[in-house]
């Protein structure tokens, strides 16, 4: 089943790398009808209209927090892909009201919006962050995930339908700390934050393609979880940089040592498939109704899928792989 195919497809936060990717993919892999890029930056916007030079990707200015701009937006719009959020950890502790605007009442307009156009499909990215959360990045995505589900049972006659993509750090993306790495590793030192210290890690192109699996397979409610390796941040500072000093200059306010993407409290209602899990919403009826999870086996009770207790581990002879891919991401986009 191809989902994307002659669909008019509008990506929120569009020229993140995510977006940028999951744009490329959309037109010359799934042929799609029409990709809009809806964003506040248009610098970004000029630079990724030049990159791609594509007639059938379309630019709109406009912010999540204005409803308005996102109606006129959304008119003709099929399936909506939401990745506009402010990340950054230590921005979201000091400017807490902001944060709160982008990712929760920013969250509510989509959904409105969505709703009112009759958007078919809504994908809203999510963050290993929000399990569980101790900083308020991942407090407003656990709201915002909160309002994504709960907006299956909101949209009442309507046909939109809300699901949620929960994945850890992307390998390639530009909060990642790997071109940090590769920028400062000539001056021969690296700064580590605590050397114990775990994180999931996801290419754009599993991203993408976890994305585009779930519109095909979304029932509206879910949250989808890759399997994906872990990687201690020593491994990868001694790849990236081997003769460096390693100075650790301790956790960031809001930062956790490891973290989780299935909760033990979400465990009851996880199920497992190959390559990713599937946290089934509360809804009455909807297990009898989600037929693409009735041969999924269920976790068991008090699960927990966390970083630092992962099966899967980067080798050593995959970061180098992923280390060749990403140097040559940053030296090939002008944009970095």
């Amino acid at each position: 089943m191809n989902v994307l195919k002659d669909k008019v497809v509008l990506i929120t936060g569009g020229t993140g790398s995510f977006g940028r990717r999951f744009a490329e993919t959309a037109l010359r892999q799934y042929q799609a009808k029409k990709v809009i890029i809806f964003s506040r930056d248009e610098w970004k916007q000029s630079e990724m209209a030049r990159h791609f030079s594509d007639p059938k990707l379309r630019f709109f200015i406009g912010d999540v927090r204005d409803k308005d701009r996102l109606q006129r937006a959304f008119d003709g719009v099929q399936v909506v892909i939401h990745a506009a959020a402010l990340k950054q950890i230590p921005t979201a502790e000091y400017n807490p009201l902001e944060v709160i605007k982008t990712n929760i009442l920013g969250a509510a307009n989509v959904i409105d919006a969505a709703i009112d156009r009759g958007v078919e499909k809504v994908v809203a990215l999510s963050t290993d962050k929000a399990a569980n959360p101790i900083n308020l990045y991942g407090a407003t995505k656990l709201c915002s995930d909160k309002l994504f589900i709960a907006a299956n049972v909101y949209s009442g006659a309507h046909q939109t339908r809300f699901s949620v993509v929960r994945y850890g750090n992307v390998v390639g993306s530009r909060g990642s700390v790997i071109p940090l790495f590769l920028k400062m590793r000539d001056g021969g030192r690296l700064p580590i934050t605590d050397r114990r210290m775990t994180r999931f890690w996801i290419t754009l192109e599993q991203a993408v393609g976890l994305v585009i699996h779930s519109l095909e397979k979304m029932h509206g409610g879910e949250i989808f979880v890759p399997k994906v390796p872990s990687m201690n941040i020593m491994d990868l500072a001694r790849a990236i940089g081997p003769d460096c000093r390693y100075d650790e200059v301790g956790i960031r306010p809001g930062e956790k040592l490891h973290e989780v993407m299935v909760a033990a409290d979400d465990s009851r209602r996880t199920v497992e498939l190959s390559e990713f899990y599937v946290i089934q919403p509360d809804f009455p009826k909807f297990s009898e109704e989600a037929v693409n999870w009735k041969e999924a086996k269920s976790v068991p009770d008090g699960f927990v899928y966390a970083s630092d207790s992962n099966t899967q581990w980067l080798t050593h002879e995959q970061l180098r792989q992923l280390l060749g891919q990403m140097n040559g991401e940053i030296q090939g986009d002008k944009s970095w």
